[in-house]
C-alpha cells in the first residue's frame, strides 16, 4: 500500500504562522540571553576592577561605573536615617539602613546616600526602627556602586519622606529636595565592616539569563511541534 500525504491548506497556514510565531520568539528570547550574558561579563569585569577613590558626585559616570568598588571619606548625616522595607534576609523580614553620606572635600558640597545595610523588623511592632549605631565625625567606607536601591511594587501610598520614614523605594530626587541635600544620582552599598550590628551580605543582581534561555527552549519546541503534528495529520488523511 502506497504512503500518501495529504495537503490541507488551512492547517497548512496555520502551521506555517505558528511555527514562523515560535521561531521568532524563541530567536527574541535567545538574543535577550545573549545580551543578558554581555551585561553580566561587564559586572563582572567592573567589579575585578580596581577600587575607585570617590572625591566628587561629578567624577562618575553611572553607566561606565556602576558595580564599581569605591572608597570614601565623609561623614554619615546622622539625623537623616530612613528605612527601605520588605527587605527579607535569609526569609527573616527587615529593612536596609539607608542614610545620607556628605563626601569630605567636594566642591561643591555634596553628599551620596549610602545603603549601610540590612537589619531585622520587629515581628510585634512592625513600626519600630531597629537601633543603629553611627559613628560621629570623619570615616572612610568603602562599597559598590548602584544606580538605584532596586524597585518592587508599590503598594498604597508612599510615606512623606522625613527622616526616619520608612520607605518602599527610593526616589533620590525626592530624598534631595525633602533633606536639602545635594545628592548623587546613585547610591553605595557598603562592603566595609563597621561596629553598627548591620548584616552587609548584598544580594547579587539578578539578569534572569536562564530564564530567557528556558523561554527560548519552549517557543522554539512549539513550532517544532507544529511541524510534527501537521506531518502526522497530513499521513493520516493520506492513509483515510
Amino acid at each position: 500500500m502506497p504512503i500518501r500525504f495529504r495537503i490541507r491548506w488551512i492547517p497548512l497556514v496555520a502551521t506555517v504562522i505558528v511555527a514562523a510565531l515560535g521561531v521568532s520568539l524563541g530567536q527574541w528570547q535567545t538574543r535577550r540571553g545573549d545580551e543578558k550574558e554581555a551585561i553580566q561579563a561587564k559586572m563582572q569585569a567592573r567589579q575585578a576592577a580596581p577600587v575607585i577613590a570617590l572625591t566628587g558626585a561629578a567624577q562618575v559616570d553611572i553607566a561606565q561605573a556602576e558595580f564599581r568598588h569605591v572608597k570614601i571619606r565623609g561623614e554619615f548625616v546622622q539625623n537623616w536615617a530612613t528605612y527601605l522595607e520588605n527587605r527579607p534576609y535569609n526569609g527573616v523580614p527587615g529593612f536596609y539602613v539607608l542614610m545620607p553620606f556628605k563626601i569630605a572635600g567636594a566642591e561643591p558640597a555634596s553628599a551620596v546616600l549610602v545603603e549601610r545595610g540590612w537589619a531585622p523588623r520587629d515581628a510585634n511592632d512592625r513600626t519600630r526602627l531597629p537601633s543603629v549605631q553611627t559613628a560621629a565625625g570623619e570615616v572612610e567606607i568603602e562599597g559598590v556602586i548602584r544606580s538605584d536601591a532596586g524597585h518592587l511594587l508599590q503598594l498604597g501610598a508612599a510615606e512623606a519622606l522625613r527622616p526616619g520614614a520608612i520607605m518602599q523605594n527610593l526616589d533620590i530626587a525626592a530624598y534631595a529636595r525633602a533633606s536639602g541635600l545635594q545628592l548623587a544620582p546613585f547610591v553605595i552599598e557598603q562592603s566595609s565592616a563597621m561596629k553598627d550590628g548591620l548584616v552587609r551580605d548584598w544580594p547579587a543582581p539578578s539578569l534572569g539569563i536562564e530564564r530567557h534561555r528556558g523561554y527560548a527552549v519552549q517557543w522554539y519546541a512549539l513550532a517544532l511541534m507544529a511541524v510534527i503534528f501537521f506531518v502526522v495529520t497530513g499521513f493520516r488523511s493520506g492513509k483515510k
